[in-house]
């Protein structure tokens, strides 16, 4: 099993800003399988778009994949969006559908969000 990221820690340790992970979140990324959904790739690509970031999605997933080890985990979009249907705590559809993933595959999701982590029982920081 992976452990998921969220779109922040995903960022994180590509710029190597490992020193804002926590130690719990950083224990569970050396020693279990990483992995992302898709939709943190939209979400970088939305970010790289409005100018928030400077590198180009592609490029930071390739880096990670290569540094790290990192796998895209697709799952079919129609059976995460149902999940996400659930989740009405988010407003952010990012959001919703990243946590939809990790609960789908009852995986821990690694995130600093506060929101998240006060509603899925499984994010670790």
């Amino acid at each position: 099993m992976s452990a998921y990221l969220d779109t922040h820690i995903t960022l994180w340790l590509y710029s190597g800003e490992t020193e804002r992970i926590s130690k719990r979140a950083a224990d569970l990324l050396n020693r279990e399988p990483i992995g992302v959904s898709p939709v943190v790739q939209l979400e970088l690509q939305y970010l790289y778009e409005i100018g928030r970031i400077t590198a180009r999605p592609r490029s930071i997933i390739a880096d990670l994949k290569r540094r790290l080890g990192l796998a895209v985990e697709d799952r079919p979009m129609g059976t995460v969006t149902e999940r996400a249907l659930d989740l009405a705590w988010a407003r952010d559809a990012f959001d919703r559908l990243i946590v939809a993933q990790a609960v789908l595959d009852n995986a821990d999701l690694i995130t600093s969000d506060r929101l998240i982590r006060k509603h899925y029982p499984k994010a670790v920081w």
